[in-house]
C-alpha cells in the first residue's frame, strides 16, 4: 500500500456538515414544492434518490463531494485511487447507516484509529486523505 496523509475527525466533520447543509437545503426546497402540489410522498422518494445521488454517484464521478472539495480531502481505496460506485454505495449508504445505528460509535472511531478510519471506511476498505 502507498503512504497516505489521512484526514482526521474534525476536518471530516466540517466537510460532513457542509455536505449535510447542501443536501438539506435542496431537500427542503424540493419538499416545499412537492408538498404544495400534493406530492409529498413522491418527495420522500426523491429525497432518498437525492442523497444517494450526491453521496454515491456525484462523489464517485467528481472524486469529492462539495464539502470534501472545500476541506481539501477525498475518499480513496487501498491503492490511493477513487473507489468504484459499488464501494461508495457500500461506504456511504450501508456503512454509514451501521456507523450511525451503533450510537455514532462508527464515526467516533475516526478520532482514535491510527489510519483515521471510521467503521464505514473499514467496511468498504477506504481512507479519507488530505489532497
Amino acid at each position: 500500500m502507498i503512504s497516505l496523509n489521512y484526514a482526521g475527525f474534525w476536518i471530516r466533520f466540517v466537510a460532513a456538515i457542509i455536505d449535510a447543509l447542501i443536501v438539506g437545503v435542496v431537500s427542503f426546497l424540493l419538499m416545499l414544492v412537492l408538498t404544495s402540489i400534493k406530492l409529498g410522498f413522491l418527495g420522500m422518494i426523491i429525497q432518498l434518490g437525492l442523497g444517494i445521488g450526491y453521496y454515491v454517484f456525484y462523489q464517485q464521478s467528481q472524486t469529492q463531494t462539495i464539502g470534501k472539495k472545500i476541506m481539501n480531502i477525498k475518499v480513496v481505496d487501498v491503492s490511493g485511487k477513487t473507489p468504484t460506485l459499488m464501494t461508495f454505495f457500500l461506504r456511504e449508504i450501508i456503512g454509514k447507516m451501521i456507523s450511525g445505528i451503533i450510537l455514532g460509535i462508527g464515526y467516533l472511531m475516526i478520532a482514535f484509529d491510527a489510519k483515521k478510519q471510521g467503521l464505514h471506511d473499514k467496511i468498504a476498505s477506504t481512507f479519507v486523505i488530505k489532497v
